[in-house]
């Protein structure tokens, strides 16, 4: 039979051909081997520390010769990467390799592996593109095909990555509102661990499409050899480790196909989201400085830049949006120092004013709570020398709203059944496979940057998850696209946004953490961590959330002393100096500070802008886990030129007579010396303090803090000496 794959040629002028049995594919400190001739299987054979060549592999029989894009219907044993059913009935695949394509960039090489079936029209190229100097590599296939009739996908994974025989434990974030980004560890035991998300909307509210994989032996911070990966997806996803009785593992990452399969017409091409993964032997931290390197110069909007204090009225002054209450809280913000102003929730809606359940929907400023509109506090923010932020949620409406009233065709909905509405019982959400509606979405920010083109900052929120699984738009044959389509949609959104006005910052919220991931940051320059704004159990979810994401992307606010989602009261040293790790902002009403805290507040938004270069640019190294019970937590960023550091220590619990563990720092020159110096401090208690010591001694040996009081917390400058 006549071999068919001519239809995936890719006529990229910068791409050459290259034809081998191996295919080396290395970052500055890793490489990937895959092996394969024309005509035959594509072999997965290594993946690790960086090799020369493939004969080190075969030499030292570490060669796995395992499919490299696992698909059913031959094998039907093992699971699969693809299935797909083809119009005559047919279930199988055989796919084998036509030619490879490679081109290089500034940065990174891609290579391009096309594969095609030996009997049915059908092909898939697998992409890989390798980032030298972070040492991440990219992974996804694009799926097509010239049948005569459509082929329906059932599994479409992004990317295989298969780990041989081991003791593995698993390091991955789990938890819910008020609690996101919880870190978990598990050692991987033989049956399938699975991962998942049916949201529909938020991907990262319950657990988070990311993970890390200790190889042999327990989850160390700076030690061991660690296989990291995160999904650049924003909808329903799936992480599968599927362990034998021989303790081999083969992770499966991508799209979850749960109620998703999806039917490829002819010659439609099916791209799934990048699987990014990475390798290192300096542990967990290893990993995280990868996946924050790639991040900040890939993945992250304007991740070179550094980010803007701001102060977010939301807590302040919830619904209770008023322009002398927005005006007041701009003058008091200026007074600390900060740079940015947003105004949340509330300030919109004409016929039905914004409320908890109303309103949502109608991007109209409500006159009776801002008669002077959003031009008047943009004027006002920038007469206090602020930029100024607006709160948006534009793929959500409420039932009671005009938008609703005029569009009911417009949300996701079955029209046999009442819909299931969410907050306020009044949120219902938009079909963004809707083309209408996606200008609809586009609009709302157009609208608003057209008219107040100075506005700096949208904090773009999503409360609620896709229920009423259904569309108006899509046709019955292709209802069970909805998931899918719905986040395409919500990515040609957010392109032409970003394309129209790409120097506005966003930041992804959607109750709170439920929207880190890498598939939408490339649009967003930041994410809001959690709702809870609690500093003690913010220490833990930052800590979590660090392992796969950059501090300049992690917005960290400090809120009132007794905190309004658990009611603890904490000094507010304490909490600037864990708000201090991320982006630092503000979630609180200024005007209720007293005199000695507004004096704080100033003096640590001073000291921020100092070391924000480090903090947010810089290489983290996690020392002390919150989550090892010991009551304390450090941790510190260093400069990649080794010649600044920042130290954080926080005291967790409080016990008379309680042990001070000490503290050994990482990541610093042991050859250089470094001045030390408390910062952020109401009196200075560091024994150290002005005092030069070498980088070796304080990675070595370390040093003793005085954490003895309740809430203790202390943030050390270092600097290198000349």
């Amino acid at each position: 039979m006549k071999r068919f794959f001519s239809f995936l040629c890719i006529s990229w002028a910068a791409f050459s051909t290259v034809m081998a049995d191996d295919y080396l594919i290395s970052t500055s400190r890793t490489s990937l081997l895959l092996s394969g001739n024309r005509g035959e299987k594509l072999l997965f054979q290594y993946y690790g520390g960086r090799i020369g060549s493939g004969q080190e592999v075969y030499n030292s029989e570490t060669g796995m010769n395992l499919p490299v894009y696992p698909e059913f219907g031959i094998d039907c044993v093992d699971e699969p990467a693809i299935q797909v059913t083809h119009a005559d009935g047919n279930m199988s695949l055989d796919l084998l390799l036509d030619r490879v394509e490679k081109s290089s960039g500034e940065d990174s090489d891609t290579w391009t592996f096309v594969l095609y079936d030996s009997v049915y029209p059908f092909g898939v190229n697998l992409c890989y593109r390798a980032y030298r100097a972070s040492d991440v590599i990219e992974t996804w296939a694009e799926i097509s095909h010239q049948e005569k009739k459509p082929v329906t996908l059932f599994r479409f994974a992004s990317g295989y990555i298969p780990v041989r025989y081991g003791e593995h434990w698993l390091s991955h974030l789990s938890g819910d509102w008020a609690r996101e980004s919880w870190l978990s560890e598990e050692r991987l035991l033989p049956g399938m661990k699975v991962i998942k998300n049916k949201d529909g909307v938020r991907n990262a509210q319950m657990a988070n499409p990311s993970f890390m994989l200790s190889i042999g032996g327990r989850p160390e911070e700076n030690t061991g050899t660690v296989l990291g990966g995160t999904l650049a997806w924003s909808g329903n996803y799936a992480l599968k480790f599927d362990i034998d009785y021989s303790r081999h593992t083969r992770i499966l990452a991508g799209i979850n196909e749960e109620a998703s399969q999806y039917t490829l017409m002819p010659k439609e091409r099916f791209v799934t989201p990048e699987l990014a993964f990475t390798y290192s032997t300096e542990g967990k931290g290893g990993v995280s400085r990868n996946f924050h390197r790639w991040a900040r110069s890939h993945k992250l909007a304007h991740g070179a830049q550094l980010r803007d204090i701001l102060l977010n009225s939301w807590e302040g002054v919830y619904f209770d949006v008023n322009q002398p209450v927005m005006e007041r809280m701009m003058q008091d913000f200026a007074a600390l120092g900060g740079e940015l102003f947003v105004m949340d929730d509330g300030w919109f809606g004409e016929k039905y004013p914004r409320s908890n359940s109303v309103g949502l929907g109608d991007w109209v400023v409500c006159k009776e709570r801002l008669p002077d509109g959003i031009a008047s506090l943009v004027r006002s923010a920038g007469a206090n020398g602020l930029k100024f932020g607006i709160w948006i949620e534009p793929e959500m409406a409420d039932d009671k709203s005009e938008l609703f009233e005029k569009h009911p065709d417009w949300v996701i909905g079955q029209k046999t059944r009442t819909l299931k509405k969410g907050r306020g019982d009044a949120q219902v959400v938009l079909d963004l496979s809707n083309p209408k509606v996606q200008d609809f979405v586009f609009g709302v920010v157009d609208g608003l940057m057209t008219e107040n083109p100075d506005i700096a900052y949208i904090k773009w929120d999503a409360n609620m998850t896709l229920v009423n699984y259904g569309s108006n738009y899509l046709p019955a044959d292709r209802q069970s696209h909805l998931y899918i389509d719905y986040h395409r949609g919500l990515l040609d959104v957010l392109r032409r946004i970003q394309q129209k006005y790409p120097d506005l910052q966003m930041q992804a919220c959607a109750s709170g953490g439920g929207r880190a991931n890498y598939g939408l940051l490339p649009y967003f320059t930041e994410f809001w961590v959690s709702d809870n704004t609690d500093a003690l159990q913010r220490i833990y979810m930052q800590w979590g959330i660090s392992h796969f994401f950059p501090a300049n992307a992690m917005a960290s606010h400090v809120s009132a002393g007794r905190n309004h989602q658990t009611g603890r009261a904490t000094p507010i040293k304490f909490r600037f100096d864990v708000a201090m790790s991320g982006r630092l902002g503000m979630e609180m009403q200024p005007k209720d500070m007293t005199e000695e805290e507004a004096a704080f507040a100033r003096k640590a938004i001073a000291v921020y802008k100092e070391i924000r270069p480090v903090v947010q640019q810089g290489d983290l190294y996690r020392l002390f886990s919150p989550y090892d019970g010991k009551g304390f937590a450090s941790l510190m960023y260093v400069a990649p030129d080794k010649g600044e550091g920042v130290f954080f220590a926080y005291k967790l619990e409080h016990f008379y007579g309680q042990p001070v563990p000490r503290f050994r720092l990482a990541g610093l020159d042991a050859g250089k010396r470094y001045r030390l110096e408390e910062i952020n401090q109401t009196e200075t208690r560091l024994p150290q303090h002005g005092k030069t010591v070498s980088g070796r001694y304080l990675m070595e040996e370390g040093i003793d803090i005085p954490m003895d009081a309740e809430y203790a917390s202390m943030v050390i400058r270092l600097t290198a000496e000349e």
